[in-house]
């Protein structure tokens, strides 16, 4: 490489270069290396989860340190773009997983319209696109869809959760007319109780289409 080459690829660096979400500190791709190192020791030993559950469950890493603070900044504070490297993450590791299937549709748990216009974006949906990018399965983004603003998750009993939750989904306009062949997989941020994975599977179900179960990058599960 000749040196005006490589001044020139110095000049592109500098202005391609950004700021890390997490630290601020400046990086050419999503997060920082120190960053990228503590997200990776979130990442679970055991990610799958389907012991006593309706659905297969599988999460990528703990819901907890440097992990809780990248996902509340993808959905908090106006972090569109931390959602690529950690759809790309749970994609790598479902596709080693003896889950792994490429006969399955996904659909991003939805959220509804009035918090989706106020935030700018569904996170779900977003982790989605990357995952499916990384997988090549098909994404129907309006496979569900949210008719009731429920109340935010975090600070409900696992009861109140359901209750919460009743009636929350229906089916999206992308399966109203045609229904899906093959079964779908649901992508959500974090798994905690399952409630939203069973009621938004109950309403896939109810309409004959089938579900195989839920990815997710984070679940404050205790376990490893």
């Amino acid at each position: 490489m000749s040196r005006w080459t490589r001044n020139i690829q110095g000049l592109l660096n500098l202005f391609l270069e950004s700021r890390c979400p997490l630290c601020d500190r400046s990086t050419n791709t999503e997060f920082c290396l120190d960053c990228t190192r503590q997200l990776q020791r979130c990442q679970l030993t055991h990610p799958q989860q389907s012991e006593q559950q309706p659905l297969p469950i599988f999460v990528w890493g703990s819901y907890q340190g440097t992990l809780k603070r990248a996902i509340s900044s993808l959905k908090y504070e106006n972090q569109p773009q931390i959602a690529h490297p950690l759809g790309i993450w749970l994609a790598k590791s479902w596709l080693t997983s003896p889950l792994a299937t490429s006969q399955v549709i996904v659909v991003p748990i939805p959220l509804h319209a009035n918090r989706q216009k106020q935030r700018g974006y569904n996170q779900a949906a977003l982790i989605a696109e990357s995952f499916c990018s990384c997988t090549g399965l098909k994404l129907q983004k309006s496979g569900l869809m949210r008719q009731k603003a429920t109340e935010a998750q975090f600070n409900l009993s696992p009861q109140q959760r359901e209750q919460n939750l009743n009636g929350a989904f229906e089916l999206g306009i992308d399966f109203c007319y045609h229904r899906p062949k093959m079964p779908v997989l649901l992508v959500d941020d974090i798994y905690t109780t399952g409630a939203t994975a069973r009621v938004a599977a109950q309403t896939l179900q109810k309409q004959g289409i089938a579900v195989c179960g839920m990815v997710a990058i984070a679940t404050s599960q205790g376990h490893n």
